[in-house]
């Protein structure tokens, strides 16, 4: 019986990247995508509603910098997040480094997700 051919490795993480779960569901694991998707949006979500920063690219500053490629790890939601004018930062907020803790860190564990993804596609992990 031959082994039906999984999507491109490419493809597989640039939509991981793209969309929390993506990946996972082209490559046919929609319970996993869930999970992935159920989480790492609303957290997103939460750091933009706590009055979390969106970081921008500043080399000067190297912290600035790692939260902004950790941010950037989002894909469309932190696209999406800029084009709406959200993640300001509101300084005096109370629960402003709460929200940049939740910003970064979900882009820090979509990164995760797309290496996982990225191990089904390579037929490393079964699907």
């Amino acid at each position: 019986m031959p082994v039906p051919e999984r999507p491109s490795l490419a493809l597989t993480c640039g939509l991981a990247w793209l969309c929390p779960g993506a990946g996972h569901v082209l490559q046919g694991q929609s319970g996993k995508a869930l999970v992935f998707a159920g989480a790492l949006l609303p957290m997103y979500a939460l750091g933009l509603w706590f009055g979390g920063r969106l970081f921008p690219f500043e080399g000067g500053e190297p912290l600035v910098l790692l939260a902004g490629v950790a941010q950037w790890m989002m894909g469309a939601p932190r696209l999406l997040a800029a084009v709406a004018g959200a993640g300001g930062g509101d300084v005096v907020a109370v629960a402003y480094e709460y929200g940049n803790t939740f910003l970064i860190v979900s882009g820090l564990l979509n990164a995760l997700v797309v290496l996982d993804a990225s191990d089904v596609a390579r037929g490393r992990k079964p699907v």
